[in-house]
C-alpha cells in the first residue's frame, strides 16, 4: 500500500485552506499546509480585515461633525495616517498568530515556501518532494493590473495598506467594490478621489437601483465618479507628482490604484500539467464537492473563480475536509449568497438583482423605500437609505433584498436568512417590525413600484 507524508497537503493558507486543514486536522488525518507569504490569506492580511478597519477609521470625519447636532462641542480632532497603519498592522500580526498557533494545536504542519505540483500526489516545495494523497489548492487571487504605460507608477489594494503617507489625490481606476470601497476610505480620510471607470455605472453586477443609489450618495460625499472613462497612460512628473492621461484629458495626482478586478492564483502551479483543467480567467474548474478533473485535487475560495468572498471560501474549505475526512460528502451550495460592500454609505445585498429576476422569472413585483435615517435629522446630513425587494409574481417568494444605507451589511444578514428559507411577501409583511430602525422599512413596504 503506497504510503504517502500526509492525508493532504494545502496549498495557501487563505480562509479556505486554513478551514480546510484545521478540520481535517481535528479529523485526525495528517495535514501540511504550504504558504509563501504569511499566513491568513487576503481576507486577514491585504483584505477584508485590514479594509473594513480603515472604513471604520474614515467614518470618524463624519462622526465627528455629526456629533455637534446631538449637543457635542467637539474640538482639536487630528488624523494620523501612519498611527492608523501601525495599529492595523498590529492586530493583523495577531491575527495571523492566531492561526499560526491554531495550526500548532492540531498537529498541522507549516511550511514557508512555494509549491509547485508535479504530479497528482507530489509537490516540489522547499527544496525537496513531498507526497500526500489529497491536494487541496487554495491559494486565493491578485489584481489585476492593465498593459499601459506607466502602470509601474500605479499601486494596487495590496500595497493601498502599506502607503507611508495619505496621498493628497488619488485616482482609482475601476468600478467594482474594491474601487468604491478605496474611494470612500480615501475620501473619508481627507483625499481628494476621482474614480474613472469604463462602464455605464459603478457596481456593474449589482441591482440598478443600487447602484445608481451608491453613484449618488458618494458624490454628494465629494468623490468624483467618471464614467465611460478609460486611462491610457501614466507618467510620473518632475516634481514628482502622476499625471494620468484619461479620455477626458489629462489628469494630476499624487497616487493612481488600480482596481479593475482580481484573477486566480494559478499561474506557475503545475496544474494544467497533471491535468488539472482551468477556465478561460485560469480559475480552477470544480464540481460542487470543489473536486478538480483530477479525483484527489481539490479547489477552494477565490482560486476556482466562481464567488469571491471569504465566507465562501471558508464553507468551501469546511466542505472539503468533510468530505475526505467527515465521512460525508459535502456540496456547498452557492445560491443566494448575502455579501456587502463597505462602500461610504455601504451596500448589503442577498439573491437576484431586478434585471436577474426578471431575466430567470420573467414577471417581478417591486417595493422599494429611499428615506432620510432619523439619525440625520438632528445632524442636518443629506444621506438617503435605500431599501428594496424583488418578489417572483408567480409564488410571491421574495427573491431578492438589496440595501444602501448605514448598518447595511449587518442588517441584509439577517434577511439573507428569510431569502435563503424561501420566505414570502406575505410573510415579511406578517413580521412586526422594531421601531424606530431602517430595517424595519423591510417588513413594512406595501406598494409595488409600477415600471
Amino acid at each position: 500500500m503506497t504510503r504517502f507524508d500526509y492525508d493532504l497537503l494545502t496549498i495557501g493558507a487563505g480562509s479556505g485552506g486554513v478551514r480546510a486543514s484545521r478540520m481535517a486536522g481535528q479529523f485526525g488525518a495528517r495535514v501540511a499546509i504550504a504558504e509563501n507569504y504569511r499566513i491568513g490569506g487576503t481576507c486577514v492580511i491585504r483584505g477584508c480585515i485590514p479594509k473594513k478597519l480603515l472604513a471604520y477609521a474614515a467614518h470618524y470625519a463624519e462622526d465627528l461633525e455629526d456629533a455637534r447636532g446631538y449637543g457635542w462641542s467637539l474640538s482639536g480632532a487630528a488624523f494620523s495616517w501612519p498611527a492608523l497603519i501601525a495599529n492595523k498592522d498590529r492586530e493583523i500580526a495577531r491575527l495571523s498568530k492566531v492561526y499560526t498557533d491554531g495550526f500548532a494545536k492540531v498537529g498541522i504542519t507549516v511550511i514557508e515556501d512555494t509549491a509547485k505540483l508535479v504530479d497528482a500526489h507530489t509537490v516540489a516545495i522547499a527544496g525537496r518532494l513531498v507526497t500526500a494523497q489529497n491536494i487541496l489548492v487554495a491559494t486565493g487571487g491578485a489584481p489585476v493590473k492593465p498593459a499601459i504605460p506607466g502602470i509601474e507608477h500605479a499601486i494596487t489594494s495590496n500595497e493601498a495598506f502599506e502607503l507611508p503617507a495619505l496621498p493628497r489625490r488619488i485616482l482609482i481606476v475601476g468600478g467594482g467594490y474594491v474601487a468604491v470601497e478605496f474611494a470612500g476610505i480615501f475620501n473619508g480620510l481627507g483625499s481628494e478621489v476621482t474614480v474613472s471607470y469604463r462602464g455605464e455605472q459603478i457596481l456593474r453586477g449589482f441591482d440598478d437601483d443600487v447602484r445608481k443609489h451608491l453613484h449618488d450618495e458618494m458624490a454628494k460625499k465629494g468623490v468624483r465618479i467618471l464614467l465611460k472613462s478609460t486611462v491610457s497612460g501614466i507618467a510620473r512628473r518632475p516634481d514628482g507628482t502622476l499625471e494620468a492621461t484619461l479620455s477626458g484629458g489629462k489628469h494630476p495626482c499624487d497616487a493612481v490604484m488600480v482596481a479593475i478586478g482580481r484573477a486566480p492564483n494559478t499561474a506557475r502551479l503545475g496544474l494544467t500539467e497533471v491535468g488539472v483543467k482551468l477556465d478561460e480567467e485560469g480559475g480552477v474548474v470544480v464540481d460542487r464537492f470543489c473536486r478538480s478533473s483530477v479525483p484527489n485535487i481539490f479547489a477552494a475560495g477565490d482560486v476556482t473563480h466562481r464567488i469571491a468572498l471569504t465566507p465562501v471560501a471558508i464553507r468551501e474549505g469546511g466542505a472539503v475536509a468533510m468530505t475526505l475526512f467527515g465521512g460525508v460528502e459535502t456540496p456547498v451550495d452557492l445560491d443566494d449568497v448575502p455579501s456587502a460592500v463597505f462602500s461610504q454609505p455601504p451596500v448589503g445585498t442577498v439573491g437576484l438583482s431586478e434585471s436577474k429576476a426578471v431575466e430567470k422569472l420573467g414577471k417581478v413585483d417591486i417595493y422599494k423605500a429611499s428615506f432620510r435615517p432619523l439619525r440625520h435629522t438632528l445632524t442636518g446630513r443629506d444621506d438617503r437609505t435605500l431599501v428594496k425587494l424583488v418578489v417572483d409574481a408567480a409564488t410571491q417568494r421574495v427573491v431578492g433584498a438589496h440595501m444602501v444605507g448605514a448598518e447595511a451589511p449587518e442588517i441584509i444578514q439577517g434577511v439573507g436568512i428569510a431569502v435563503k428559507a424561501g420566505l414570502t411577501k406575505a410573510q415579511f409583511d406578517a413580521t412586526v417590525g422594531i421601531h424606530p430602525t431602517a430595517a424595519e422599512e423591510f417588513v413594512t413596504l406595501r406598494e409595488k413600484i409600477t415600471r
